[in-house]
Order: C-alpha cells, then structure tokens, then sequence
C-alpha cells in the first residue's frame, strides 16, 4: 500500500526536481514525479534497483510508492516542475516514487561529500565494491552517488547510495555498458580490493539472486511508471541473463586506464610478536 503524502515540505536539488514531503507514517520522504524532465521510467528504475541492491545487503534508503494528492499539489505553492526555459507545471497527481529522507526527522549530521581522508575511514568503505556490482549488473549509466551519515555520538560516517534514476540507462531501458559509467568519482573508496573476495557477499548475491525475488519486485512498480507491461518483462529477463557478465563488466573497469583497484592482488600481512623475548646467540668459538 502507498504512503499518503501529507505535507510538501521544499524543493529538493537535482534533475529530477523531487520534493521532500512528509507522510502519513511520520517519516520525511524524497519524492520523484512521473512528469519529471528525466521521463516515467526513472521512478520504475529507482524502484527496482534500489530493492534489488536491498536484497544483495547494501546500505540503500527504504524506497516506496508514495500516493500524492491533487489538492496538496494545488495548495503547496513551490510543486512544480521546469520542463522548458521559463515555462513550469504542477506536479503529476497520482502514484510517485518515495525514498526515505536519510537521516529522517533527527537527521543528525548527513553530508553529500567527504575529505579525501575522511572517505577511507567511513564504516561500511567496503560496501562501494557491492554497490559496483549492482552498477555493472544494472547499466547504471551515470556516476555512483552516496550521502554519509554520521549519527548523534557516532565518530565515523557511513556511506547510504542514493539516485538509482539512471540504471537501465535511464528512460531508455538499454545496457550500453562503458568501463567508467556507474562509478564513484574517487578512487578511494576501492583502495580496499585486493581482490573478487572483496566483492562478497554482494557479488555471489548478485550471481545467485532468485528469479522469483526479482519478479517480486518488479510487481510493487506502478504500470503507469513504465507503460507496455511485455518491455518490464523484457528488462526483468535481460537483468536474469546479465548476472553471469557482472565479473565481466568488472574486469573492464578494472583494466581501464583510471586503474581503480591499485591494491588488487595484495594481502595485508599481520606481523604477530612473540611471547617470549628471543635469547641471545653467542658467537661460535672455532678451533683450528
């Protein structure tokens, strides 16, 4: 069932022109419209990819249908889109994507970039490589985008991934696979892969993930997201197919000039010191 949109609270950044709303059930929701200037599918995209990357194990915003009146949109002054220069249109009534506001209510402290030092140290560095599969299997064809979440008392952040909106490239729903598309911009975040164990357990995940979970889920996206039910069909079908070519899609990344993965291949060694100190050797007394 949808959560009912109670309140229009701003205007959020991004091409999408999404608005944070508040719901019936007492959280903050992030709201994609299907008259966005990204086109329908973005909200069918950015349900599907954020649920199957939720049932690989990574670290995603809840994501739900959030139903929007006419008569919020009508009395909520700033609900509109720009859909040329200087001209706008009231937000579409009806069913919309929601992704939950991270940090809710109580956001304690949530930024959408990190220092280089920073990065490195957040508490689930590690999750960027499963994210990575995620990317490659889906056709991500923009950059990998993250918020960091640092709660109240909490010294280091932790990585959310947000804005799956162009998975399937987008409103195309086509896989022109290309090494450097559905990447984050730094380096840093892969510095911890030395390897395809790196990729676990996401990546196994991805490999073995049940037809029937996504069938699942693309039964939850509204039709009026997508249109002819026999194209989500055909992109269910080729997703199942794509999940054997994910190392495939990796590798390439990985052979690419940026060289992403520049410890692939090493192991860390853990130098153990004795429990007793090592006794003196005298020197060896030769006679001739």
């Amino acid at each position: 069932m949808a959560v009912q949109a109670v309140q229009a609270i701003r205007r959020m950044r991004g091409g999408a022109q999404s608005q944070l709303m508040l719901g019936a059930d007492g959280n903050l929701w992030v709201v994609k419209f299907r008259n966005n200037p990204q086109g329908p599918r973005v909200l069918a995209n950015e349900l599907l990819a954020t649920r199957l990357a939720a049932a690989a194990g990574l670290t995603v915003p809840a994501s739900e249908t959030v139903e929007v009146s006419g008569w919020l949109i009508g009395n909520s002054p700033e609900m509109w889109v720009d859909v040329v220069r200087g001209e706008r249109t009231r937000c579409q009534e009806g069913l919309a994507f929601g992704s939950q506001f991270v940090g809710g209510l109580m956001p304690g402290q949530v930024l959408d970039y990190l220092p280089e030092d920073q990065v490195g140290e957040l508490r689930n560095v590690a999750e960027f490589a499963g994210m990575l599969c995620i990317d490659k299997w889906t056709g991500n064809s923009n950059g990998r985008q993250a918020v960091f979440l640092r709660k109240p008392r909490e010294r280091k952040y932790k990585s959310v991934f947000i804005d799956q909106g162009f998975c399937f490239h987008a409103n195309e729903w086509t896989f022109p696979d290309s090494p450097m598309r559905g990447v984050y911009p730094r380096n840093t975040v892969y510095e911890g892969v030395t390897g395809w164990d790196s990729f676990e357990p996401w990546l196994t995940g991805v490999e073995e993930m049940p037809p029937e979970t996504l069938w699942a889920i693309a039964d939850e996206v509204p039709p009026e997201w997508y249109g002819d039910p026999a194209e989500l069909e055909a992109l269910i079908e080729q997703l199942l197919q794509r999940r054997g070519r994910v190392r495939e899609l990796i590798t390439r990344f990985r052979e690419s000039t940026r060289a992403p993965f520049p410890n692939w291949g090493l192991r860390a060694t853990t130098v153990v010191p004795g429990s007793f100190p090592m006794p003196a050797v005298a020197a060896s007394k030769h006679v001739m």
